[in-house]
């Protein structure tokens, strides 16, 4: 914590560190660190890059989990959790943006553990670990990544959205589970009455009495 040395009326500027008070030499550089490693998990450089890895493709598949979970509510045609039903019923079909696709459980699981595989053999042959994050190229078409401040602020925000995505969608799961309620409609439910629909009256989130509620 830092306090500006300005002198007179004006009230102190305090800058708060947000790192911890002894971030770890390990973590001084990785994007998106606050120097957390209690149990210094990351200070084998293998390991370090593992979990950057983990955590940045969690991040993405989060990402488009979340948008995916509120375009298709947004445009009416369901909501992520009866989406997958149909596995389960013998009659049904799956779709895409309400669009019936002729293929079955089946096709559909070979088909994308192709794609999967094949985009995962083609990251884990990168030598280059960097390359393996941010393979740029073809999949910078704007060419964002040729300046390095812009990437290295990219990075950063993309580590961000990443990780409140991941929390996002824990939250639509614990949702679903408590209230039986998709996103949008749990929304739509505690703005109608915030006061009376929100975490802490759900029964769940706090065990308080039914009395209490």
């Amino acid at each position: 914590m830092q306090q500006s040395d300005k002198t007179g009326s004006d009230p102190p500027i305090i800058a708060m560190d947000r790192r911890c008070a002894t971030t770890p030499g390990y973590l001084e550089d990785a994007p998106g660190s606050f120097g957390f490693d209690p149990l210094g998990l990351a200070k084998n450089p293998a390991n370090l890059q593992r979990f950057q890895e983990s955590e940045l493709i969690h991040s993405r598949w989060a990402m488009a989990g979340v948008a995916g979970a509120l375009a298709v509510e947004l445009l009416g045609l369901g909501d992520w959790y009866t989406a997958p039903l149909w596995v389960f019923d013998p009659n049904g079909k799956p779709t895409w943006l309400g669009i019936e696709i002729p293929l079955d459980i089946g096709a559909i699981a070979g088909i994308e553990f192709i794609l999967i595989a094949a985009a995962e053999i083609f990251r884990n042959g990168e030598s280059d670990p960097e390359k393996k994050k941010y393979p740029g190229g073809a999949f910078d078409p704007l060419g964002l990544s040729k300046n390095s401040a812009i990437l290295e602020e990219n990075k950063l925000k993309e580590l961000k959205n990443g990780r409140l995505a991941m929390l996002a969608f824990i939250g639509f799961v614990a949702q679903q589970a408590v209230i039986k309620q998709s996103p949008l409609q749990a929304l739509g439910t505690h703005l109608a009455d915030p006061w009376r629909n929100n975490f802490a009256t759900n029964g769940v989130s706090l065990p308080l009495p039914k009395s209490w509620l």
